[in-house]
């Protein structure tokens, strides 16, 4: 524990008696508080106006000041609340993603144990300082960087920093960084940095840069200016039109506020919140949580996803996998901590004679062993079987309880230790002497193979150690930590217990692995059919990396060599002139993690990082979206994230990419529906006065079908089910507009649909002597309502009863503003009889029969447009099925 670190340490400083407090003061006046501090935060007014100033949301202002004029204050409300609303959402994201770096100051230490004017003292953290004698135990969390003085048997778990899976040894002359945790031992360290220089200083610094526009922000932005100018223009050609007809000034001053405001699709805010907030619902209904709303669309552009290793494409934990003994081979089934699995000798369950030797061995890894289990009823476990010590050595008493050995507490009372030589890294092997029940002495050792390996330690053949050392060799090269493993009988207790290392008996080799998970080379297969490129980056060693990246299928993708790996110091080092050709990185810190991440970026990509760690926020901060691992991740790595997996499964990020693809085809869908609707309003004001009709619409009769379509039944499109065969496309490229791949055709095409039937509806009304006006505008309304129809991804689903809900409610409120004399009067209609009412609802199978037919027109804009990181990554072969 932290608190009797500095009860054990004393023993091993020598003539350092530390600093001065005169001195601790004088630096702590020089490099400030050893603390993690962010930027200057961003005033609450500055994150309001940056949202206001979105051109969307500059548009939606001007529509609400245009439907004051005219005196229409409950639509001015309606459109004030979305972007109220949208404002809110956008200020509490920014403020949310702010407090990653604040996450980094919970991961110092709360105080550290120092040696100052000859005296330990206990001090908060935040008051070390560069020159300090740290003393660091067992449990100890690092408060700053330093240099090991003294070790012994040191291991320090650095994993949230380096993505290292498994603990690393330090001797004296070592490096600690702050916020790494001490496994096991005890040592005397001079800090070196504190604050912004520490490791966890400079990771801060590279997430405090600002995020861009995710691709949906930068679409919708080109939109609201498209959309600016194009209002303006047709306000200014109405009103003169108009005027040089003869017609009032106030009377078209009028009509062109009432065409302007029904040019804009003033509930494109709403739908698009929606479509994301479902979306957000469903995803975490798939065990993925969303921290960013627009993250959610953006998923449906990934063509990127780079992931890390440790407890995302594999378990996290440590698994003997292969046991070799001069006398017989298996392999250990099961994963985790569990002692359940089975033994097999090629493909097979091993025999009793087959256990045998197994049995001798692990007991022995058993035995010279510092780990313990605590099975799930333990009120310190989540439920299933956790480890308490070197992951590595929990792993040899799980594979022990597996072949069938006793118990680790029948062990330790039949075979009870009385001496013991540490792992470290000068011998790199472990010994531990016992007394057996015939008042002899038990020499256990285990090692790295080159340190066990050794005539001057076995007694074995020449041709035995031969062949271990072979199979050695070709476990290691599949990516394997190999230990061996000897014992001895003795019949007194040498001195010093390092003596005892000679004359032992080979007893064979334990490979281990922390194994992918059993569905990751089928996820990854997934990706890859999506059009989706998947890229390893990892802190854990080459050979390492690319046994996970052979064992799920990574390695040979996209035409590079098979097995090639890239280290991160050939990142640094400028030795890689494409970042982007390379499908497996190892050994990459948090610096080189971003500069892969932006390689993609600069090429086009949209990118995906997953991770866990505190060395993966940067990445996750800065990637177009950042994945974190729920269950096992640090609490960094969620702030950073805009995605958190609850399950820690990748399969999730391609259900989410699934959601994200849904979100943005329904986003697109209603922009189709919704400016095809405007756009043909437009149209029937400037060619009815030609074709002999007046005045075609009132003001308020042009307010009143927007509201009825843009508005309940344009937002219950944001809940339509997803496109069939949406994963079996390529992403679509982030520079793409959002009307690009053929929507843009389809709108016109459905906007002229919808004028001729509406404008014939009109003609043919005027031509039998009936209220042409009031046919006209419930024929536009309707043939509106018949095309949203025709324009669903599922004609017949039931996933989304809202929508035709909506659409029967919009059918009502039309046929209400013809009967109901409030509505009749305000929007100056007249009722009509049967033949006029049949007139207006003939063209809704025409407007249907055009939806459906423009949702397969242009399928030779492919969405994938030939750019980007993963148009070339995928199968491909699916036709994109348009919105």
């Amino acid at each position: 524990m932290a608190g009797t670190a500095a009860d054990r340490v004393p023993i091993l400083v020598r003539e350092t008696t530390g600093l001065t407090q005169e001195e601790a003061a004088r630096r702590l006046a020089e490099t400030g508080p050893n603390e993690v501090t962010a930027s200057k935060p961003v005033r609450l007014h500055k994150r309001v106006l940056a949202q206001l100033t979105d051109p969307l949301i500059m548009v939606l202002l001007g529509a609400v000041v245009l439907t004051l004029a005219i005196g229409d204050h409950p639509d001015a409300i309606v459109i004030g609340l979305v972007v109220l609303v949208n404002t809110t959402v956008g200020v509490a994201q920014e403020i949310r993603a702010d407090n990653a770096v604040a996450a980094l100051s919970a991961l110092t230490a709360p105080h550290a144990r120092v040696r100052r004017d000859g005296a330990v003292r206990d001090l908060p953290a935040a008051a070390v300082v560069p020159g300090d004698v740290l003393l660091v135990g067992e449990g100890d969390i690092v408060a700053a960087d330093a240099a090991l003085a003294e070790a012994s048997a040191v291991l320090v778990d650095e994993s949230m920093l380096s993505g290292e899976s498994v603990p690393v040894d330090k001797d004296a002359g070592a490096t600690l960084s702050a916020g790494t945790v001490v496994v096991r031992g005890r040592g005397v360290a001079v800090i070196t940095a504190t604050g912004a220089a520490s490791a966890l200083g400079r990771i801060a610094a590279l997430l405090d840069e600002r995020r861009e526009p995710t691709p949906l922000q930068r679409r919708l932005a080109s939109l609201g200016r498209v959309l600016a100018a194009v209002t303006l223009a047709l306000c200014v050609l109405v009103f003169a039109l108009g005027l040089v007809r003869g017609l009032p000034l106030g009377t078209m001053a009028v009509t062109a506020i009432s065409l302007a405001v029904a040019a804009v699709p003033e509930s494109l805010p709403a739908v698009v919140t929606l479509a994301l907030a479902l979306g957000a619902r469903r995803m975490v209904a798939r065990h993925a949580l969303v921290r960013r709303l627009p993250a959610v669309e953006t998923l449906g552009s990934v063509s990127v996803l780079a992931t890390d290793k440790t407890g995302t494409l594999t378990e996290g934990r440590m698994v003997v996998q292969h046991v070799w003994t001069p006398r017989v081979s298996a392999e250990l089934s099961g994963v985790g901590y569990e002692p359940v699995g089975e033994v097999l000798v090629n493909g097979r369950p091993a025999e009793a004679d087959e256990l045998e030797p197994l049995r001798e061995l692990l007991t022995v890894t058993a035995l010279c062993n510092d780990a313990t289990l605590r099975p799930p009823d333990d009120r310190a476990c989540d439920g299933r079987w956790t480890a308490l010590g070197d992951p590595m050595e929990a792993a040899l008493l799980t594979a022990a309880a597996k072949t069938g050995c006793p118990d680790p507490t029948e062990l330790a009372a039949s075979r009870p230790r009385i001496d013991e030589a540490p792992f470290d890294s000068l011998r790199r092997r472990m010994t531990t002497v016992h007394t057996t029940e015939d008042g002899r002495v038990l020499v256990c050792l285990k090692g790295a193979p080159e340190a066990v390996l050794d005539p001057a330690v076995l007694l074995d053949r020449p041709q035995t150690l031969e062949a271990a050392r072979r199979e050695a060799a070709s476990l290691a090269a599949r990516g394997y930590r190999v230990l061996a493993v000897a014992s001895g009988g003795r019949n007194d207790l040498p001195s010093p217990v390092t003596a005892a290392e000679s004359g032992l008996s080979l007893l064979g080799l334990v490979a281990l692995s922390d194994p992918p998970k059993p569905h990751a080379a089928a996820t990854l297969a997934s990706c890859r059919a999506a059009g989706i490129t998947p890229v390893l980056i990892t802190g854990d060693h080459p050979a390492t990396a690319r046994a996970v990246a052979s064992r799920v299928a990574l390695l040979g993708d996209g035409g590079e060599p098979e097995g090639h790996v890239v280290t991160g110091a050939d990142v640094a080092a400028g030795r890689v002139p494409d970042l982007t050709s390379v499908r497996v990185f190892a050994r990459t810190d948090p610096q080189q993690k971003l500069d892969i991440v932006e390689a993609w970026r600069a090429r086009g990509a949209v990118t995906a990082m997953t991770g866990d760690g505190v060395n993966d926020g940067p990445a996750l901060h800065q990637a177009d979206i950042g994945v974190a691992m729920g269950a096992r991740g640090t609490e960094v790595a969620r702030q950073a994230a805009d995605l958190v997996l609850t399950d820690d499964e990748l399969s999730t990020v391609v259900a989410a990419v699934d959601e994200g693809r849904r979100v943005y085809d329904n986003i697109r869908r209603f922009l189709v529906y919704g400016m095809a609707g405007g756009a043909a309003e437009i149209l029937i004001m400037l060619l009815g006065p030609l074709l002999g009709l007046p005045l075609p619409l009132r003001a308020g009769q042009i307010l009143w079908i927007n509201l009825l379509t843009h508005g309940l039944t344009g937002v219950a499109m944001g809940a339509e089910p997803a496109s069939p065969g949406a994963m079996r496309r390529p992403p679509r490229p982030p520079d793409q507009h959002i009307l690009g791949g053929g929507a843009w055709q389809r709108l016109l095409v459905l906007a002229a649909v919808v004028t001729a039937v509406s404008l014939g509806a009109g003609l043919g009304a005027r031509a039998v002597d009936l209220a042409w006006q009031s046919v006209l505008f419930l024929a536009l309304l309707a043939a509106q309502l018949g095309a949203v129809l025709g324009l669903r991804a599922r004609l017949l689903t039931r996933k989304n009863p809202f929508l035709p809900l909506s659409v029967l409610a919009s059918a009502l409120l039309a046929v209400a503003a013809l009967y109901v004399p409030f509505l009749s009067s305000v929007l100056e209609t007249e009722p009509l009889g049967w033949a006029g009412v049949g007139i207006a609802w003939a063209g809704v199978p025409v407007a249907f029969l055009a939806a459906r037919l423009v949702r397969t027109a242009f399928r030779g804009a492919n969405p994938a447009g030939g750019s980007g990181a993963g148009s070339g990554s995928g199968s491909g072969s699916g036709t994109p099925e348009p919105p």
